[in-house]
């Protein structure tokens, strides 16, 4: 076990089947005994996969305190692009206003890399290294540096993000693994 501060994040990585998806339902389960509320966000996977997702959580006992966003794999490009940042903004409305502490999963980055890629083609936008666009890298990095832990004199609360990043092969030099790492 690895503890996390409180508006920290942890890159959660590995290949296929490897159990990284485990790691993300094990942290938002074992929330509860510390009170924190839960943001899952699934980009691109396949419905039966995120329906698996949902029973595991309601049979733990952890639907109480979670919301869970779906852009599955048969959602648009626009919908897997923006569905991080809709369970960041969800996460941030409640930091805010109710000084809340929450933690965000976002399973898979690299989906969510995938989708970008597909709005930029479908623009007529030449994609760039590794055929992903150039601000991938900013991109990604926007979205996590939106995890953040509140002084006290401002009210509190916090998002923890643990985004989640598929390998190929255990190369942990892909574009994208490497961009999430940075």
């Amino acid at each position: 076990m690895i503890l996390i501060g409180r508006g920290q994040r942890e890159l959660i990585l590995g290949d296929r089947y490897t159990g990284k998806t485990s790691i993300g339902l094990d942290m938002v389960v074992n929330q509860r005994l510390e009170k924190v509320l839960c943001v899952y966000v699934t980009v691109g996977q396949k419905a039966v996969a995120v329906l698996e997702v949902f029973l595991s959580l309601v049979k733990r006992d952890a639907v109480r305190y979670l919301i869970q966003l779906v852009a599955s794999g048969s959602s648009s490009s626009a919908s897997q692009f923006l569905s991080p940042y809709t369970g960041t903004a969800v996460a941030e409305f409640f930091m805010i206003l109710r000084q809340l502490p929450y933690s965000i999963v976002q399973d898979d980055l690299s989906r969510h890399a995938v989708a970008y890629r597909e709005i930029y083609l479908l623009l007529r936008r030449p994609p760039g290294r590794e055929a992903y666009p150039g601000e991938i890298f900013f991109v990604h990095s926007r979205l996590l540096e939106r995890s953040a832990l509140v002084s006290k004199n401002l009210g509190g609360g916090s998002i923890t993000a643990f985004p989640t990043v598929e390998t190929q092969g255990g190369d942990v030099s892909a574009y994208i693994t490497t961009n999430v790492i940075s």
